[in-house]
């Protein structure tokens, strides 16, 4: 079958810009198009060297004109000029210029959005997940990885007791549940353990997971980040087009602080934020209808009203979320129907409503 996978996998022969390694392995493929057995591939190679350029782009041609299916084929090239910042225009349409200059798209994944927080604690983790799961429940292909490597929590939310196994075309396969293909530290590690690691074996874990992973085709690949503005959030920002970010805060002032640091980051590295999540909003007594601020009230409108970030939902707290999430059930997969549900999905087809699912 002529697909992204069959081209991606016909290019992992073809060698890197020296020699050094392959095209998809370093993440020199822009993008792939295929219609009516046409194939287009565009590349991103770190050379000026006229006659390397010319060596890859055949081989390329060579590679996938080989491929059952494909009548006609053709390598688009860019090379970045001197002084020359690389734009961000992964699939599905860029999300302006970034700062970093060595991003490239992971092929066959359209979307890719990071979910973010300024502090721990406000659930951000649980909302990712049960975004996640809403999206699926769409219609739409997803991915979900935990780049929390510090405290990954993928395994737990959704009850994930196996490992992953080596791919076909990358080194690692991730683990499928709800329909979702997950990735997480948590799949590797023993929970009572810590993970005591600096900022380049954090950066090395978060780079592998996003390239070295078989995400196939995807709609979104969705990112649960670490709480803060540190390493994972850097190294994402540096390594793949971003099309944009959400920040989940409590509408408490403290929450709230650190949740505009968080976008303020994002704004600095060129990423979109998409909008705010705010999470454990109004609690409504089950048994007389009375409804509590516990955190305070309305704080992702507060935070845009001073941003530019819109407010995305408002996430009610309810005990269903706790206890779905110990026993890896996640709320919008064990009651769908439920307040709760219904606000994660209002969220999900926000994001569908910007960026269209085109599988189902």
């Amino acid at each position: 079958m002529l697909d992204r996978q069959a081209v991606t996998h016909a290019l992992s022969d073809v060698a890197d810009v020296g020699g050094n390694g392959n095209i998809v392995t370093n993440n020199r493929i822009r993008r792939i198009d295929i219609e009516n057995g046409t194939v287009k591939v565009a590349l991103f190679l770190p050379t000026d060297d006229r006659d390397e350029k010319r060596r890859i782009e055949d081989a390329c041609m060579d590679a996938v004109g080989a491929l059952e299916g494909a009548r006609n084929v053709s390598v688009a090239t860019t090379v970045p000029a001197k002084g020359e910042r690389k734009p961000a225009a992964g699939p599905g349409g860029g999300a302006g210029e970034s700062p970093f200059g060595d991003q490239a798209p992971i092929p066959g994944v359209r979307h890719i959005i990071a979910v973010a927080s300024g502090k721990g604690g406000v659930g951000k983790s649980t909302v990712c997940v049960n975004l996640a799961l809403a999206l699926a429940k769409r219609g739409a292909r997803v991915g979900l990885l935990d780049a929390d490597v510090y405290g990954p929590s993928l395994h737990i939310l959704l009850g994930v007791t196996s490992r992953p196994q080596g791919g076909d075309n990358k080194e690692i396969r991730p683990i499928t549940k709800e329909g979702l293909k997950l990735m997480s530290l948590g799949f590797l590690s023993d929970d009572r353990m810590p993970v005591i690691w600096r900022g380049p074996l954090v950066t090395g874990v978060v780079r592998k997971f996003l390239l070295d992973v078989e995400w196939g085709e995807l709609d979104y690949l969705m990112i649960d980040l670490p709480p803060g503005t540190g390493d994972a959030q850097l190294t994402l920002a540096q390594t793949v087009p971003l099309t944009g970010a959400i920040i989940v805060t409590t509408p408490s002032e403290l929450a709230m602080v650190d949740a505009e640091k968080g976008l303020r980051m994002f704004e600095q590295v060129k990423v979109p934020v998409l909008g705010i999540v705010e999470n454990m909003s109004t609690f409504v007594c089950p048994h007389c209808g009375q409804k509590t601020d516990i955190f305070d009230a309305g704080g992702a409108d507060k935070i845009s009203a001073r941003t530019s970030a819109e407010t995305l939902g408002q996430i009610p707290i309810d005990p269903a979320i706790r206890a779905g999430g110990d026993r890896g059930e996640p709320v919008v997969a064990s009651a769908g129907d439920s307040p709760v549900a219904r606000a994660f999905f209002e969220v999900a087809d926000r994001i569908i409503a910007r960026f269209p699912v085109t599988s189902a």
